[in-house]
């Protein structure tokens, strides 16, 4: 957001709060709610409300809302979300998922986004994503666009390890010459954490696991360390504001996920040089070259990540080091933020075109660029430039900061 307000563009917040502290204009969408379902049902009939009376060049939204211009796809596929949780789930808890009046809302809500006649875009975060919009709800290629998240390569580096390493191993009572596997995200269920447990339970005495993230059947996942006999070499360490110290004790980054769309830990973990194991359903999956930099398996394979485990152990994270980190190398937030604007271009010249057939007037030469007053419907007015639909603040990052609904 920042760096379009740099280009000259107009920011308008569509949200439930905001914090302020930015020269961005709110528009506050909080009608009263009761549960999840109602939350999410009224915060969407109060935005398009609120946006008919507006008059926005595009207007790009983060959450399941069909009077968009631009989605972001960040949660991936829900219907895909729930084909992955049914295979944890016994008979009962599937019938419970089945029933849920708030997964049949959601379900909905993005079958509405996605064949609305305003959809003009949507932004996906991996190339697996893309195919399982195309596959469950038949868009076209031109309207689906991978663009990668950024990772800011200054923060997240392979010199973290020797700031870092003997002080967080040391806090944590753990020997100076083991091997540490990171686990790091929010909502264990979905991120997999029960796959890491049994494969550490498999691995040598001188593995370790830290857990970085926090979920509300955290006991239920100590007990599961205890059963397994690795309570002592198992760190649960809560939710963190800052995660690099934990990157840089690490030999080895570890996320069985039974989805997700993309990790932004997997980009971090690249960036600081560790070789990352993850699932077939992870969108960091499609960056891995097998034994190069990484390792995929299916989510529920124990004995695939317990052989991957310990062959990122015996190799060590020298091995790994400058592979991990020229995967991306050209994932910057400025590469991100560049297609983002050539997308929006494309979209405003797309609108202006448009506009220019239907009056029969010559298109403006130069073509404008973001932030240089497009506003498609009043021309020569400064340009209001795609208002970001937001959801309700929801707690800190907590090392991945997603739950599992």
């Amino acid at each position: 957001m920042r760096a379009l307000r740099a280009e000259g563009a107009s920011l308008t917040i569509v949200t439930r709060r905001w914090p302020g502290g930015e020269e961005f204009a709110p528009l506050i969408c909080n009608p009263f709610y009761l549960g999840s379902l109602w939350r999410d049902w009224s915060f969407a009939r109060c935005v398009c409300r609120s946006l008919k009376n507006q008059n926005f060049d595009l207007v790009q939204s983060h959450e399941r809302i069909s009077c968009c211009d631009i989605y972001r796809a960040g949660d991936g596929v829900h219907r895909e979300w729930l084909t992955q949780r049914r295979r944890v789930l016994g008979p009962l808890s599937r019938l419970g998922v089945a029933l849920n009046p708030y997964h049949h809302q959601v379900l909905s809500a993005e079958k509405r986004l996605f064949t609305s006649p305003q959809l003009k875009a949507v932004i996906c975060n991996s190339n697996m994503v893309k195919e399982e919009i195309q596959r469950h709800f038949g868009l076209p290629e031109e309207k689906l666009h991978v663009i990668y998240s950024g990772v800011d390569q200054n923060v997240f580096h392979p010199g973290l390890r020797e700031l870092h390493r003997s002080a967080v191993l040391a806090q944590n009572n753990i020997p100076a010459d083991a091997t540490v596997f990171l686990f790091v995200g929010s909502g264990f269920e979905r991120k997999g954490l029960a796959t890491v447990l049994r494969s550490l339970a498999e691995l040598p005495s001188s593995t370790y696991l830290l857990v970085v993230g926090k979920d509300k059947k955290l006991e239920q996942f100590r007990r599961l360390a205890n059963k397994l006999g690795i309570e002592t070499r198992t760190r649960f360490l809560g939710g963190q504001e800052n995660v690099q110290p934990f990157y840089g004790a690490a030999d080895a980054f570890v996320l069985p996920t039974l989805y997700d769309p993309f990790p932004n830990a997997a980009l971090e973990a690249f960036a600081c040089g560790l070789p990352v194991i993850t699932s077939t359903k992870s969108g960091a999956a499609e960056l891995i070259r097998e034994g190069v930099n990484g390792f995929v398996l299916d989510a529920l394979d124990v004995a695939g990540f317990v052989a991957a485990m310990q062959q990122a152990a015996t190799q060590g994270v020298a091995h790994y080091s400058a592979p991990s980190r020229d995967t991306v190398a050209a994932l910057s937030p400025a590469a991100m933020s560049s297609r983002l604007f050539a997308l929006y271009r494309d979209l405003l010249w797309g609108a202006i075109e448009s506009v220019g057939r239907q009056l029969q007037a010559p298109l403006p030469n130069p073509l404008p660029q973001v932030g240089e007053g497009t506003d498609v419907a009043t021309p020569g007015q400064p340009s209001r430039l795609v208002p970001t639909v937001l959801p309700s603040p929801a707690g800190g990052r907590g090392a991945g900061g997603e739950g599992a609904k």
